[in-house]
């Protein structure tokens, strides 16, 4: 069997792409070993949020000026006191090499290096090497969402996952049941999944008899990776046969105007919350809102972008100020629900890590260093400002690393992330 750069196993309307071989290129990849997930019981099932802010954080009002414990709540930390044993502010953070202003977006939850030149090519978002790992385990494997119409997940291969703006649609997908035949035509589609590599055996064992040892040790591992992927979509199958949890609440309906911010926020933290609640993900992503919209907030007659350039205009950081202030005491209201409810020993808080952030540390200037990050939840330290040296900082990825050990998997690196953040765990 020819094998050449491009070639795929093709069967029956189906087509699959190989790994990149030996014997398709001299320059042969290795790859690596991932962590795996840890069993979990009932009582501890651990789950990872991570919400961006597009348009930044300013942070001279959220980053306190003492660092430890003993700090003076910030304008924009006194809606969380009520929790400040659930939540540390981290100021000095980046991700190296990340810039391009608001391009950093894209890097925000990759660490991917240079976003904004032509060349870029992205990599994996946490939040999907988690849910390869551990998102057999609940009927979706994660949830990307957005209040603005962009997404922060990303597949393997540096594929944006689009998200899904729309509470209505969402809380569909998540409560409501189909009619039969919609079920039957997902289970179909499942099933068509699972047989693939049954309809490409022959071509695989062709495929191996023409390589050499590396290429099938590479091949094993892909073909490896392909059979795990049935698995999970035998466990998807089971999903679909399942009935989908009831919860007392109607259906949304979707707020379309864009000046309504605590509307539309509320909205989708609330379906966030359910989804936990529910246990229906342990893997959730929300692009914030910003845009170039006039927020109906008192006080504010300025569009958000323009705001967010301020240009240390006394008037628009005000402005600025009562739109960011929202977001922030409508963050804790998310967080108050998480902890309101128990789940054996801890609370949903407790046994989710929260991470609350932005790509951009000075929207005004695009710069993306000193990035605004608060982390709530996750059986951590909280309480505390950990400041670090934004002049030699650790990468945000480390932080990431953390996020990954509290989900149960055994790994110490993520992207630009080679250990843990210390003062955390």
């Amino acid at each position: 069997m020819k094998l050449k750069r491009r070639t795929t196993l093709r069967a029956a309307g189906v087509a699959m792409g190989l790994p990149m071989l030996e014997c398709m290129t001299a320059a042969a990849r290795r790859a690596t070993a991932d962590g795996v997930a840890s069993d979990d019981s009932p009582t501890d099932i651990r789950r990872m949020v991570a919400i961006c802010a597009p348009l930044g954080i300013h942070t001279p009002h959220l980053f306190p000026e003492q660092a430890g414990r003993d700090y003076k709540a910030t304008p924009y930390l006194e809606p969380l006191q009520p929790l400040r044993e659930k939540f540390s502010v981290i100021s000095g953070l980046m991700h190296p090499d990340v810039d391009g202003g608001h391009s950093a977006e894209k890097s925000f939850l990759t660490g991917a290096a240079h976003p904004g030149q032509p060349s870029f090519q992205n990599t994996v978002s946490v939040d999907q090497f988690a849910a390869e790992r551990i998102g057999y385990k609940t009927r979706f494997g994660s949830l990307t969402l957005s209040a603005n119409g962009s997404s922060l997940s990303y597949t393997r291969s540096g594929v944006q996952i689009p998200a899904e703006s729309r509470p209505s649609r969402l809380f569909a997908k998540l409560f409501l049941e189909g009619t039969e035949d919609e079920k039957l035509m997902q289970l179909r589609r499942i099933q068509d999944g699972q047989s693939i590599m049954d309809l490409v055996r022959e071509q695989t064992r062709q495929v191996g008899r023409a390589s050499g040892r590396a290429d099938n040790q590479t091949l094993d591992q892909y073909f490896t990776s392909v059979r795990e992927l049935e698995q999970r979509l035998v466990q998807a199958a089971e999903w679909s046969q399942r009935p989908k949890p009831q919860v007392d609440r109607k259906p949304p309906e979707d707020i379309n105007d864009r000046a309504d911010l605590s509307g539309r926020l509320s909205l989708m933290y609330d379906m966030i919350f359910l989804a936990i609640q529910t246990d229906s993900t342990r893997l959730i992503t929300l692009q914030g809102p910003g845009g170039a919209e006039l927020v109906d907030l008192k006080g504010v007659d300025d569009g958000w972008h323009n705001l967010s350039h301020h240009g240390r205009d006394p008037g628009k950081i005000e402005m600025l100020s009562i739109i960011e202030k929202e977001e922030m005491r409508i963050f804790g209201e998310l967080l108050k629900k998480l902890n309101d409810v128990r789940e054996g020993e801890h609370s949903l808080l407790d046994q989710t890590a929260i991470l609350l952030g932005s790509n951009l540390g000075n929207a005004s200037a695009h710069n993306n260093s000193n990035l605004p990050i608060i982390v709530a939840g996750g059986h951590y330290q909280h309480g505390q400002h950990l400041a670090f040296d934004p002049g030699s900082p650790p990468p945000l990825c480390n932080l990431m690393v953390n996020f990954l050990q509290h989900l149960g998997l055994e790994v110490d690196q993520f992207s630009s992330g080679t250990g843990t953040l210390t003062g955390l765990a």
